[in-house]
């Protein structure tokens, strides 16, 4: 009974020191039980890193008690911070492997950079607004994510120098699949954007490349802030 009883208050000791260091375990675990595995994502990877990426440490400390709610959140310069499921969704739906490469548009306050991060080998993210490119490269740096690189840049004309990649995600709506992007983008690669009018509401368009053709495939409809730059001057 004694012994019993020292292993229940070792195991309560633990399960306290835990929740102290991380205070938002329990939303975290819940917000991939409920939001996003309860909402069809099954990729072990995708629910296993959802569960341990830090979210509320990637938005503003005014909105971290909401930062394990399924919705988007404000970062700053007008921009937010995708809804958890969305960014589960698109993760799984690139179908990443260790080895791999990815190029991201629309750093925003780099929590998709990180999620990213722990499923693969190398992540170059652009961001196309300097003070959002020097928040998350400083974030990213400090939790210590050393298989991201950030770049303040027009995100429509890829990353040229390090391509090709085996997956490309946009996180901002456009009304076009840039050309640099499909050209920096592996045979064999893929590609997820919010495609449509930036102005309402897009569709979630998962592109894989296959030589000189593109598959294309819709999957819901989102909406995301638009995407700016060269962009918006249309094809």
């Amino acid at each position: 009974m004694k012994k019993t009883m020292v292993l229940l208050c070792t195991l309560l000791g633990m399960a306290f020191t835990v929740l102290a260091a991380d205070p938002y375990l329990d939303k975290r675990q819940a917000m991939v039980e409920h939001d996003i595995k309860g909402r069809g994502v099954s990729d072990q990877r995708v629910l296993v890193t959802m569960g341990r990426v830090p979210r509320h440490l990637f938005v503003d400390e005014r909105q971290r008690g909401r930062a394990y709610a399924d919705h988007p959140l404000p970062i700053g310069e007008g921009q937010t911070i995708s809804q958890p499921y969305v960014v589960a969704l698109m993760t799984e739906a690139l179908n990443l492997k260790p080895s791999e490469r990815v190029l991201e548009i629309g750093t925003g306050s780099g929590y998709q950079a990180a999620v990213l991060a722990e499923l693969v080998k190398e992540v170059y993210t652009i961001e196309i607004r300097k003070p959002l490119a020097d928040m998350a490269e400083k974030r990213l740096h400090e939790l210590g994510y050393r298989n991201v690189r950030v770049r303040y840049a027009d995100g429509y004309f890829g990353w040229e120098e390090r391509a090709p990649f085996d997956a490309i995600i946009i996180t901002a709506a456009a009304n076009h699949i840039p050309p640099p992007l499909i050209r920096q983008l592996k045979d064999g690669g893929r590609l997820i954007l919010p495609l449509g009018s930036t102005v309402y509401s897009q569709t979630l368009t998962l592109v894989k490349k296959r030589g000189e053709r593109l598959n294309v495939e819709q999957i819901i409809p989102v909406a995301f802030v638009p995407m700016t730059g060269e962009v918006q001057k249309g094809k």
